[in-house]
């Protein structure tokens, strides 16, 4: 493999850039090594930085000269990335380094996620700071940590490490818009008590999985359509569930809360008569979740298969609580927007589900999102899933509530960036709000008073091994966010 797959592109230094932090591990929660490099780049650079207690860090450039009293401008993204890998792919997400290929005009990793969101903030932050030949006022980059499980680091900023009162975040994924508002969000956990006990003599043991379904965001694509392996799974333990003589042993899927989970593997036994009927019924509703899902699943396969044998079944009481949740935890979207057409109101995720085993106890964990541009009706969508959970024996957790961000499409600072975009380009940008949680909601809230908007190059497939960054994107919005430094 190429060590250098982007040499020749331009931007030259933001790919400089996005190259040296592909090569430092940076899950969400393990940013130390990255806001090191960060550190170290201000220091060689002689610029003052500073860290605050949630471990964000902002790093300030001085005006061009002639340009002291304009606006402050804080170039805003995150450090962190979702880490997601095909189950044939190997790759330590703790040590490895994302490795870089290049496919044409796209950018894309070997089998993980790239790390583009927010990675490609973070290098074209660096290389406004490192650049002399850029024209602007007074310059911070913000960096903050943990955004993509919660917010985290938005949501524990201290505001006195920030001067600047416009923020230009750099965490969209569609060129040539401008997004000004933003959902809402909580977490909604769940802890389901397993009652365990031997495994009958008589009993065989089956594994049944769901895979090859397209993910992605829970925010931006919550309203494609694209399957939820985990329900899809649950589906078909309600029906083998029928057939008696069932029983679970584990279930396990999804990953990330933002994440539309793309995988569920489910572990039963079933009495040696059960098998051939399990069999067909699993065949018929796999063909049916095929005709049902069509073009939003063209890798989906669901493979039931016998397995080793298993020790220890849930009871069937734990059993058919399971199969209950499964089947009425609700996913997806649950109001339109009545003020922005075609914009997702309020939706939720069925984000993961884990079996987690004692030496004396077993429980079933499931983690779901929820967001709205509405917070009364976040609210609202949180308590079904809290019903669902609990119906089934569960006990929850609500975390990293995180405000809406209001739009304003009168914003100065909306029409400043559509003028110079469409001079720069010669194409007329538009303006839209966006269902996923953007850290401008937090941030704003936090800093009152402050402009801001967001934008991005061209990103599918955010949060799956799919992710791609378009190149020639990257290079119109870099020539971009030069004219809007020089012009704000």
């Amino acid at each position: 493999m190429n060590n250098n797959p982007l040499e020749g592109r331009k931007p030259v230094s933001v790919w400089h850039y996005f190259q040296a932090i592909s090569k430092i591990p940076r899950c969400s929660c393990n940013e130390a090594a990255v806001r090191d490099y960060v550190r170290q780049f201000a220091e060689e650079h002689h610029m003052a930085w500073k860290v605050d207690a949630a471990g964000n860090i902002a790093v300030k450039k001085g005006a061009s000269a002639g340009k002291e009293a304009h606006p402050g401008v804080v170039l805003q993204g995150h450090l962190d990335m979702v880490c997601e890998k095909n189950r044939t792919t190997k790759h330590d997400f703790t040590v490895d380094p994302i490795k870089l290929v290049v496919d044409g005009d796209w950018l894309k990793a070997d089998g993980t996620t790239l790390g583009a969101d927010n990675g490609i903030a973070v290098a074209m932050a660096l290389a406004v700071l490192a650049s002399d030949e850029i024209s602007h006022g007074p310059i911070e980059a913000l960096f903050t940590v943990d955004e993509e499980t919660g917010l985290t680091g938005a949501m524990g900023l201290d505001p006195s490490i920030i001067d600047g009162k416009i923020l230009l975040n750099l965490d969209s994924e569609e060129p040539g818009v401008f997004y000004i508002g933003c959902a809402g969000g909580v977490n909604t956990e769940g802890m389901l008590p397993i009652t365990s006990e031997a495994v009958p003599q008589g009993r065989v043991c089956y594994t049944l999985t769901i895979e090859g379904l397209q993910g992605g965001h829970s925010g931006g694509e919550i309203h494609l359509g694209r399957g939820n392996a985990i329900g899809l799974v649950g589906r078909l333990l309600w029906e083998l569930r029928k057939l008696g003589d069932f029983n679970l042993v584990s279930v396990d899927g999804g990953g990330k809360h933002n994440a539309i989970p793309r995988e569920c593997h489910a572990r039963f036994t079933l009495s040696k008569e059960k098998v051939a009927e399990a069999e067909e019924l699993a065949k018929t509703i796999g063909k049916e979740i095929k005709a049902e899902l069509g073009d939003n699943a063209p890798g989906f396969n669901l493979i039931f298969e016998q397995d080793t044998e298993a020790d220890e079944q849930f009871d069937r009481s734990s059993t058919d609580r399971i199969c209950y949740m499964l089947r009425i935890m609700p996913h997806g979207v649950a109001a339109m927007s009545r003020s922005i057409e075609g914009l997702v109101e309020t939706s939720t995720n069925f984000a993961a589900i884990e079996t987690q085993k004692g030496c004396c106890s077993a429980t079933v964990k499931v983690l779901t999102s929820q967001r709205s541009s509405i917070m009364s009706a976040l609210d609202d969508i949180a308590a079904k899933v809290n019903a669902a959970i609990c119906v089934a024996g569960g006990q929850v957790r609500h975390y990293s509530r995180y405000p809406a961000w209001t739009p304003n499409p009168n914003s100065k600072l909306l029409a400043e960036c559509k003028r110079i975009y469409r001079d720069f380009t010669g194409e007329e940008a538009s303006h839209a709000a966006i269902h996923a949680g953007l850290e401008c909601g937090v941030i704003g809230d936090k800093l009152k008073g402050m402009e801001m908007i967001s934008f991005g190059p061209e990103m599918p497939g955010v949060h799956t091994p799919e992710e791609r960054l378009n190149i020639p994107s990257v290079e119109k919005l870099w020539g971009f966010l030069i004219k809007l430094l020089e012009n704000i």
